[in-house]
Protein backbone atom coordinates (compact mmCIF):
# COMPACT_ATOMS: atom_id res chain seq x y z
CA UNK A 1 0.00 0.00 0.00
CA UNK A 2 1.50 3.77 -0.91
CA UNK A 3 1.87 6.00 1.62
CA UNK A 4 0.57 9.84 1.12
CA UNK A 5 3.93 11.55 1.44
CA UNK A 6 5.04 9.17 -1.63
CA UNK A 7 2.28 10.27 -3.65
CA UNK A 8 3.21 14.15 -2.86
CA UNK A 9 6.66 13.54 -3.94
CA UNK A 10 5.53 11.93 -7.10
CA UNK A 11 3.24 15.21 -7.72
CA UNK A 12 6.16 17.60 -6.60
CA UNK A 13 8.70 15.64 -9.07
CA UNK A 14 5.77 16.01 -11.60
CA UNK A 15 5.79 19.65 -10.89
CA UNK A 16 9.48 20.11 -11.02
CA UNK A 17 9.52 18.62 -14.21
CA UNK A 18 7.29 20.50 -16.21
CA UNK A 19 8.75 23.83 -14.90
CA UNK A 20 11.76 23.04 -15.82
CA UNK A 21 10.35 21.91 -19.54
CA UNK A 22 8.68 25.21 -19.62
CA UNK A 23 12.17 26.86 -18.48
CA UNK A 24 14.17 25.18 -21.22
CA UNK A 25 11.18 25.90 -24.10
CA UNK A 26 11.64 29.77 -23.30
CA UNK A 27 15.36 29.18 -23.73
CA UNK A 28 14.76 27.85 -27.47
CA UNK A 29 14.87 30.47 -30.23
CA UNK A 30 12.16 29.59 -32.71
CA UNK A 31 12.63 30.20 -36.28
CA UNK A 32 11.01 33.07 -38.59
CA UNK A 33 8.65 31.93 -41.46
CA UNK A 34 11.57 32.49 -44.03
CA UNK A 35 13.78 30.15 -42.09
CA UNK A 36 11.69 27.79 -41.39
CA UNK A 37 10.33 27.73 -44.81
CA UNK A 38 14.20 27.51 -45.78
CA UNK A 39 14.99 24.49 -43.98
CA UNK A 40 11.36 22.81 -44.60
CA UNK A 41 12.54 23.37 -48.70
CA UNK A 42 16.05 21.92 -47.85
CA UNK A 43 14.69 18.95 -46.30
CA UNK A 44 12.21 17.98 -48.36
CA UNK A 45 14.39 18.47 -51.32
CA UNK A 46 17.01 15.97 -50.00
CA UNK A 47 14.39 13.69 -49.74
CA UNK A 48 13.12 13.44 -52.97
CA UNK A 49 17.28 13.59 -54.68
CA UNK A 50 17.92 10.80 -52.07
CA UNK A 51 14.26 8.83 -52.96
CA UNK A 52 15.49 9.42 -56.47
CA UNK A 53 18.77 7.85 -55.74
CA UNK A 54 18.29 4.68 -54.60
CA UNK A 55 15.16 3.97 -56.98
CA UNK A 56 17.68 4.12 -60.05
CA UNK A 57 20.22 2.12 -57.60
CA UNK A 58 17.38 -0.24 -57.67
CA UNK A 59 16.33 -0.23 -60.95
CA UNK A 60 20.25 -0.37 -62.40
CA UNK A 61 21.07 -3.55 -59.81
CA UNK A 62 17.88 -5.01 -60.31
CA UNK A 63 18.19 -4.72 -64.15
CA UNK A 64 21.78 -6.19 -63.81
CA UNK A 65 20.58 -9.07 -61.45
CA UNK A 66 17.92 -10.11 -64.10
CA UNK A 67 20.46 -10.21 -66.79
CA UNK A 68 22.60 -12.44 -64.78
CA UNK A 69 20.19 -14.91 -63.50
CA UNK A 70 19.22 -14.95 -67.47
Amino acid sequence: MQTNTNNVSKSQSMGKYFKNVKAELKKVIWPNKKDLTSYTTVVLTTCVVVSVGIWLMDTVFGKALHQIIK
